[in-house]
This record gives structure tokens, C-alpha cells and sequence, in this order.
């Protein structure tokens, strides 16, 4: 099968399309033919070993030393079971799945295989595979930080990076909490952010718009890029502060693809691509992610979308 392989740490040029072996399906697994995947920010710190350090190791012992020990990246996917294992019980063959595989990565391949109980789940049934490629990680992201905001009794929520692949749809399932939504972006993605569901835009390239925001129940960095001071001081009280940088790491739970499925099918998210590059130009693909131009999600388009 056609693949893209991790060959070492480095610029978008260290991926190289090759022919690799086809992974056999353990008995839990599920095998997919992997129609589309994305570009993420895990996949670009992979590549360029711009990673947390585990503890007092360095970071090249835990993921490989002269490239990653999983040379396949591609933290989401989306595609069609073609084979199961002899214990998989709840997907068969045929079924049309989208996960968020993490730090396991595989999505930038023709075929991968996932565990059954990971985070997989069949794709919303209005989606094309690279709307469903959209929704994972971001999706999964944005829910285990709003979960940490404690958003039962918030009314109002500021979330920088709005037109990002997880700021995106921060704001629409900021909406779906019944929040009052302020987000932050540049000038040239407002509009998208507007109709997004926000209900306050600013425009972050402007100077002093930090003067303008006042206080509000929740503040999610969706961006992982603010001064976390200059973010405190925008919470109300009684207030929580999140960002997607330095708390932690997002716990991907298969039960959030079903409610992202919910959400998707019933028209109150929709999926934000900015653009979608074939496989044969992932470096192209990784290039435009590393400008910091993109908004939404930037998709790899693995094999033709059936629909």
C-alpha cells in the first residue's frame, strides 16, 4: 500500500511517499481503507520532534531517535471497514468509521488498523469522509477542556484562535451549551467565525484589542499560542481559564464522536475545511500548515471520497 513515511525529524520534506506493507488486523482490530485524514498539530510536532518532554527523558528515547518510532503519522482518519478480527463485535465490514488515533498516528496510509474500543466510531451518516476527517481532534479537544470550564453555570465564553481547527468548533459547541460566544481571529477569517454562531468577533491584529474584552465565565486558548497572564485577567468571577497548551493532554473518549455524530446529523455543527490536498502532496499540505495561514482544517485526501 502507498503510504507516507516520517523519515526523520524536520521540515515538511522529511515525508516521503513510499510503497509499505499492508497491516494485518489483530482480533480486536478493525482494518480500514483509510479514504481521508488531516493535518494536525500533532502530526507537525511529530514531525519536527517539537514535543512535550516525558518527564526527565529526552523526548527522542520515548518516540524514536532519528524519526518516529510510528513513521506513519496522520492523527485522525476517516474511511470503510474492510476486515475485522475474529473478536471485534460492534463494527463489520462496510461500515463507515472516522477516529482520532493519536499518538498511534496511521491515517496518512491507504489502510490502518484500530482497536475496536479506541476512538472510533462510525461517522455521521450526512458526512462526506473529509467532513468526518474534520471533526475528531478537534471535536474531542474542545470537549474534554470544556468539561475541565465547568460550564454548567457559564452564560458567557471567550475563546481565542476561533477560526482554528479546534477554535472552530469550540464556537459551535460553545453554542450548543447555550453560551454567549466572544471570539478572537484575525480580520480575514471574522465572517467565518461569525457564522460560525459567535456572537461578538474581534480582531486580534488590531492594536489594543485586548482593551475591548471584559470579563466572562469561561476563556479557552484554542490556539495554545496567548500570554496565559493576559487570559487570567479576562476571567470573571468564579471563572476558569483553559488552554490547549501546557494543561495537559486531551482525552480522545469514543462516546464524544457520538455525541459530535448527534450534533453533525442534526445540522448544529458542520465540519470547516480550508483546503484539502491529495496524499501525493502531504509535504505541500504540511508547508501551508506550518504558514499559520489556514482556518478550519486542512484535509489529505487519501483515496477518492465515495460520499
Amino acid at each position: 500500500m502507498r503510504a507516507v513515511i516520517c523519515t526523520a525529524y524536520g521540515p515538511p520534506d522529511v515525508l516521503k511517499l513510499q510503497e509499505v506493507e499492508k497491516p494485518v488486523p489483530k482480533a480486536s482490530d478493525l482494518l480500514i481503507q483509510v479514504y481521508a485524514s488531516a493535518v494536525h498539530s500533532g502530526d507537525r510536532r511529530m514531525r519536527a520532534l517539537d514535543v512535550p518532554a516525558a518527564g526527565k527523558l529526552p523526548m527522542r528515547l520515548v518516540v524514536g531517535w532519528k524519526a518516529p518510532r510510528q513513521p506513519i503519522l496522520g492523527v485522525v482518519l476517516a474511511g470503510e471497514v474492510v476486515a475485522t478480527g475474529s473478536r471485534v463485535k460492534d463494527f463489520k465490514v462496510g461500515d463507515r468509521v472516522y477516529a482520532l488515533t493519536g499518538m498511534r498516528f496511521g491515517g496518512y496510509a491507504e489502510y490502518a488498523c484500530i482497536k475496536e474500543n479506541k476512538c472510533v466510531e462510525q461517522m455521521p451518516r450526512n458526512a462526506s469522509f473529509a467532513e468526518a476527517a474534520s471533526l475528531p481532534f478537534g471535536g474531542t479537544t474542545v470537549l474534554h477542556f470544556f468539561r475541565k470550564l465547568n460550564l454548567e453555570q457559564a452564560k458567557t465564553i471567550l475563546i481565542y484562535g476561533a477560526s482554528g481547527a479546534v477554535g472552530s468548533i469550540a464556537v459551535q459547541i460553545a453554542k450548543q451549551y447555550g453560551l454567549h460566544v466572544t471570539g478572537i481571529c484575525s480580520g480575514r477569517n471574522a465572517e467565518l467565525v461569525t457564522r460560525l454562531g459567535a456572537d461578538v468577533v474581534v480582531d486580534y491584529t488590531k492594536p489594543g484589542y485586548d482593551a475591548s474584552l471584559t470579563r466572562y465565565d469561561a476563556v479557552f486558548d484554542a490556539s495554545g499560542k496567548v500570554d496565559k497572564r493576559t487570559a487570567r485577567q479576562h476571567v470573571g468571577p468564579n471563572g476558569a481559564f483553559r488552554s490547549v497548551a501546557g494543561q495537559g493532554v486531551a482525552r480522545a473518549l469514543k462516546k464524544d464522536l457520538t455525541l459530535l455524530n448527534e450534533w453533525f446529523e442534526a445540522g448544529q455543527i458542520k465540519a470547516v475545511i480550508d483546503t484539502v490536498y491529495s496524499l501525493d502532496d502531504i509535504v505541500a499540505a504540511h508547508r501551508y500548515v506550518d504558514s499559520g495561514q489556514k482556518h478550519g482544517n486542512v484535509i489529505v485526501s487519501v483515496a477518492d471520497d465515495h460520499g
